[in-house]
């Protein structure tokens, strides 16, 4: 059972928000086990028999049979539990029959990846669903009474948020549609509880899915025809080639969800809805179990990556349990990656995927996992690892923190020289030539005025968007590398200190040295006025532009990320001999 307790009124609540101080509760789970009809109980007395369970774990989901024969070939056992009911429960430890089994997954580089593949084909036409749906079908009987109570639950927080904003012209809404088991129950309780089969959903490809994912995809477009499946994506760049470029992403580092995922997914949104106009009501799978900084999440709230989004997490205290009773209980389709052992879906090489996951990705995307393997290689092999196979066998690439080692990281520098004249002139060297894109990243300060200035001289004056009074000057013409900016009045970028509009100009001179199109920008925009224009053949050859029609001068663009862009974050030096606050 699940029990909520607000630590701030010092009582148990049945939510996990308190109704009376809307504080965040602490949420503990405890599952049992019936020995007699063999299943995980969600209460300690089993419906079906009324025999008392024992604890049995926090959470569980079912084994697979796909997944039971492949532990059993790495048991060398074969079939061995056939007629049981096996259950991975919290820590990814396996239980058969509630009792847990000698098998862990901590040391996997023993098994021969190949070997057990040609094991699992010669062994799968003996593979039988029938024990195992016996099974499934005494659970989905003793756990009715707790299904019926979390789905009346979410429907009716689904129905009610949805009448908060979806009765106006000015507030859309869709879902977002991982193809993953939490999006697919989302799905299927914002379509019923809002009675609309219509209601369109959002597919972000970020090209690197499970083979399943989009197998999944398109047996749910075939059998939800009335239900709009749009597909967000980047054509544009190839992950595996910006890998050799930027290096791999790592957990802290995940350059990836920004230029496959997050930006083209905010683009999907502004560009279906008319998002400059409307704020888009997004349904997530997010669930607080699945990780640290999810457990922070609130089930409603303001869109943390994409501007004018308001998110609703109807399942985000659900447990896995909880998502497999509602699949199993519906009968509804599902991933079947899950089936062979997956615990989440996404992308199939994500930093943040478990040795579990790579070693099933080794098994059943034998040539993409030793492609990605070999690029992993080579980025040990140009960090001067000493041991590259290990660094890549343990997982050391996962930790990467910065860029040292990679061309590009030589942008991130600004070289700066102080002016003995005057203290409100600021002059830099810039590691390539002026351009006219240059301008462009000064459009947010306010408006250019290239007529104004000395165009021997290369100067370009800055007027206040309001009072069309000069507030800055740019000098530096064009083919040359230095650029002399000069402060004339403030504030500037919402700021009056000197010091701190230099930062501002600073973050506008790291994004023309460095951008490397990862599309951060434009979804940070709340105008939809940048754009990012692909200019050659290489993944990471873009043009910066600024619609001077849709920008406001909010500044948001400048100061969203340390240092002005984000990329400078995933190329940035770091470790001895670096300091952040030199660059």
């Amino acid at each position: 059972m699940v029990s909520y307790y607000c630590n701030n009124c010092k009582i148990a609540v049945e939510k996990s928000e308190c109704p009376i101080c809307n504080k965040r509760t602490e949420m503990k789970s405890e599952l049992y086990w019936c020995p007699s009809c063999n299943i995980p109980l969600y209460e300690e007395t089993c419906p079906l028999c009324h025999g008392r369970g024992a604890y049995f774990t926090s959470d569980a989901r079912p084994v697979f049979p796909e997944e039971r024969l492949l532990v059993e070939i790495m048991l060398d056992q074969p079939f061995a539990f056939l007629h049981d009911s096996v259950w991975n429960g919290t820590g990814n430890r396996y239980y058969v029959n509630g009792k847990r089994i000698p098998f862990s997954v901590s040391n996997l580089r023993r098994y021969d990846p190949e070997e057990i593949r040609a094991k699992l084909e010669r062994y799968k036409p003996q593979n039988s669903y029938g024990p195992f749906n016996e099974m499934i079908g005494r659970w989905i009987q003793a756990n009715a009474q707790h299904f019926h109570f979390i789905t009346t639950e979410a429907r009716q927080y689904v129905s009610g948020y949805s009448q908060r904003f979806l009765n106006t012209d000015n507030v859309a809404s869709f879902v977002s549609f991982s193809g993953g088991k939490d999006s697919t129950v989302v799905s299927d309780l914002v379509r019923k509880a809002l009675s609309n089969p219509s209601v369109i959903h959002i597919f972000g490809n970020t090209t690197l899915e499970f083979p399943q994912t989009y197998e999944y995809l398109e047996r749910f477009r075939k059998e939800n025809r009335k239900t709009p499946m749009l597909r967000a994506e980047n054509r544009d760049q190839d992950f595996f080639d910006l890998c050799e470029v930027f290096g791999p992403p790592s957990r802290t580092l995940r350059w990836c969800c920004n230029i496959f995922k997050t930006g083209f997914i905010g683009e999907k949104i502004k560009r279906t809805f008319d998002a400059d106009n409307k704020a888009v009501l997004t349904f997530y799978g997010i669930r607080r179990s699945e990780s640290a900084s999810r457990n922070t999440y609130e089930r409603s709230s303001v869109g943390r990556k994409i501007s004018k989004q308001l998110v609703a997490s109807p399942i985000i205290d659900w447990l896995d349990y909880d998502i497999w009773l509602y699949l199993l209980t519906t009968g509804i389709d599902f991933n079947d990656a899950y089936r062979l052992g997956y615990t989440r879906v996404g992308c199939w090489c994500c930093p943040n995927n478990s040795r579990w996951s790579q070693f099933l990705a080794s098994i059943y995307m034998p040539e993409q996992s030793k492609r990605f393997h070999d690029i992993l290689y080579r980025f040990a092999v140009k960090m001067g690892k000493e041991n590259p196979e290990e660094y890549v066998a343990s997982g050391g690439w996962k930790a990467r923190q910065g860029g040292a080692g990679i061309e590009l990281s030589k942008n991130v520098a600004i070289e700066f020289k102080p002016c003995a004249t005057d203290a409100k002139s600021f002059n830099y060297v810039l590691n390539k030539p002026i351009t006219r894109e240059l301008y462009e990243l000064f459009k947010p300060f306010g408006v250019l005025k290239f007529d104004m200035g000395n165009p021997r001289l290369g100067e370009v004056y800055i007027l206040d968007h309001k009072t069309m009074q000069p507030i800055m000057k740019l000098q530096g013409r064009l083919g040359t590398d230095e650029l002399r900016i000069t402060i004339l009045s403030t504030p500037i970028a919402h700021r009056i200190k000197t010091a701190e509009i230099e930062l501002k100009f600073k973050c506008q001179i790291t994004k023309y040295q460095l951008c490397a199109g990862c599309h951060a920008c434009e979804t940070v925009c709340k105008q939809n006025a940048i754009k990012l224009i692909k200019v050659g053949e290489t993944g990471y050859q873009y043009r910066y532009e600024i619609d001077e029609g849709k920008c406001n001068h909010c500044c948001e663009c400048i100061n969203h990320y340390t240092g002005g862009c984000y990329m400078r974050r995933v190329l940035l030096p770091r470790g001895k001999g670096y300091s952040e606050n030199e660059q």
